[in-house]
């Protein structure tokens, strides 16, 4: 079998929960359904987001941190 690849494994587009709610000058976290499973990411957004919204990852910061907005 191949490794996945980079692309397989993005977050990016996937839809998450906020676990811990989102300052406006530091991370949160969410947990979002990637790679069969759910994963805990460190989230930053624009604008404070709360706990248990639901979100949209837009970008990645790192191999654990991403950037969220709220789901529509």
């Amino acid at each position: 079998m191949e490794p996945l690849e980079e692309a397989d494994q993005s977050p990016i587009g996937a839809i998450g929960r906020v676990t811990v709610s989102i300052p406006a000058d530091g991370p949160g976290e969410v947990l979002v359904a990637v790679r069969g499973g759910s994963e805990a990411f460190a989230a930053w957004s624009e604008k404070p987001i709360g706990k248990h919204t639901l979100v949209i990852v837009v970008d990645r910061t790192s191999a654990r941190s991403v950037i969220v907005a709220p789901f529509p």
